[in-house]
């Protein structure tokens, strides 16, 4: 009988994390062409698809009287041919360079969006170029986009949080403001758009001048000058300024609109109201208490509505930026929105309520706190992972008139924003008696409750 061998295991170590490595959102480099582009890059070593946005400063309160909707046709139709290409062809040409070419028209401009590999940037930057240098607006394919359009229009006022949106903005904003009406017009007034309206638009408002180029992706082995010069470097205009805004003003008195759709199984709320611009120096506070009461699952009316009562899904308060400026006269929309079933109406309005006093009473807790500045600042990194999520970002930054170092700076003031501050901005944000309520459902099974809440006086519109 041998003898047992004996081992010896030998553990090494449990490896220990590291530190983590620090991280900003990444800096521009900010330079302008000959013909007065502004361009944006952005070298993100390893993002082998390259993102452009080009910001262009046409806003909707441009658009002709009776016209609403232009601004959206022209950017549709910006990719609808060229004076090289036909519309098959653009497409076509597209295709074989592995691109996609978008646009779209909001209250601040239009924004043209191209995503390619960088392997193709070179093909492709040509046609963005060409659709804004020398767009054909043939009669037939505005034709064919104004009838598209006007196919989408009942679908959204069939759809309960689109018909919210359009309430809520119709009461906020004055009758002959640009923001009281759809953002892509009426079946009224896109009727109206031909290829003439369209062209003359474009004519009027776009120009390299008033335009800025926004270029995230991986450069490498690119001449990204050259490219520049002799695709989007061709583009000419006129030198003249852009539009001149118009000051905002909104009516937030509290009240309550329900649109009424006899037989809904479910209401649809949106509550709302006007707030700071993005300049102020209230925006981070606010981002974070915002997020504290209705950001997330775990947020304080999720907490309440959708946990303990069992009212909703889910119900959201956020701040959507309308339109900001470097002088601080721009504005956000401040809004709570979800959807609960009809015979809940009345009890989930007065709970949200509920939440919205304690919230003024007692405060945001440090907890909540510290759980939506790691929500926020903790997960920023795999947010702009993508070339087009930084390029985006970017954009907007041009677009709301912001330094190209406001996002970074953003994260680092969330981090130091404190539960008091917080707990301030928020309860000033969405005060109990300063808030527009719209409501889509049966006015005949919620009008009553709903008076009988005391939120503001009622009103029943059509649906």
């Amino acid at each position: 009988m041998s003898d047992a061998v004996s081992t010896t295991m030998t553990f090494h170590p449990q490896p220990s994390g590291g530190e983590p490595k620090p991280w900003a959102f990444p800096a521009p480099e900010r330079g302008q062409l000959p013909n007065g582009l502004t361009v944006l890059r952005s070298h993100r070593p390893g993002q082998q698809v390259v993102a452009v946005e080009i910001d262009i400063v046409a806003p909707l309160e441009a658009e002709p009287a009776g016209l609403d909707g232009v601004a959206t046709i022209m950017a549709r139709a910006l990719s609808e041919g060229t004076d090289k290409h036909d519309a098959e062809e653009f497409a076509a040409e597209l295709e074989r360079c592995g691109a996609t070419l978008d646009a779209h028209a909001d209250h601040p401009g239009v924004r043209v969006s191209l995503e390619v590999p960088a392997s193709r940037l070179d093909k492709a930057l040509g046609l963005l170029a060409d659709a804004l240098r020398a767009p054909a607006f043939p009669d037939g394919e505005v034709e064919r986009l104004v009838r598209n359009r006007l196919d989408e229009i009942p679908h959204e006022l069939a759809n309960p949080a689109r018909r919210a949106a359009m309430a809520l903005s119709k009461e906020l904003f004055p009758a002959d403001s640009r923001m009281s009406r759809p953002r892509q017009g009426t079946e009224e007034t896109v009727t109206r758009i031909d290829a003439a309206a369209v062209r003359a638009f474009y004519e009027a408002h776009v120009r390299p001048a008033t335009a800025t180029a926004v270029i995230v992706g991986d450069f490498t082995g690119i001449d990204l000058d050259a490219a520049l010069a002799e695709t989007l470097g061709a583009w000419t205009g006129s030198p003249a300024e852009p539009v001149k805004a118009s000051p905002i003003t909104a009516d937030d008195t509290g009240r309550v609109v329900i649109v009424d759709r006899p037989g809904a199984v479910q209401t649809q709320l949106l509550i709302g109201r006007i707030g700071a611009d993005r300049h102020d120096d209230v925006w981070p506070a606010q981002v974070l208490g915002t997020y504290c009461l209705g950001g997330t699952l775990t947020s304080r009316l999720d907490r309440v509505l959708r946990e303990e009562k069992g009212y909703t899904y889910g119900v959201r308060s956020f701040g959507q930026v309308l339109r900001s400026s470097a002088d601080g006269d721009g504005a956000a929309m401040l809004a709570i929105s979800g959807s609960v079933d009809t015979a809940s109406t009345g009890p989930a309005l007065e709970d949200l309520w509920k939440v919205l006093r304690t919230l003024a009473a007692e405060g945001l807790t440090d907890a909540e706190r510290d759980v939506a500045v790691q929500n926020l600042v903790g997960v920023a990194p795999l947010k702009y992972e993508t070339a087009a999520a930084v390029a985006g970002t970017l954009a907007d930054q041009v677009e709301q008139q912001l330094p190209d170092d406001f996002q970074a700076r953003l994260y680092e003031r969330l981090a130091r924003t404190g539960t008091v501050e917080a707990t301030a901005a928020v309860v000033n944000a969405f005060p109990g008696d300063r808030l527009v309520t719209v409501l889509v459902g049966d006015a005949a099974e919620i009008e009553e409750p709903v008076k009988a809440l005391g939120i503001g006086e009622v009103t029943v519109v059509k649906g």
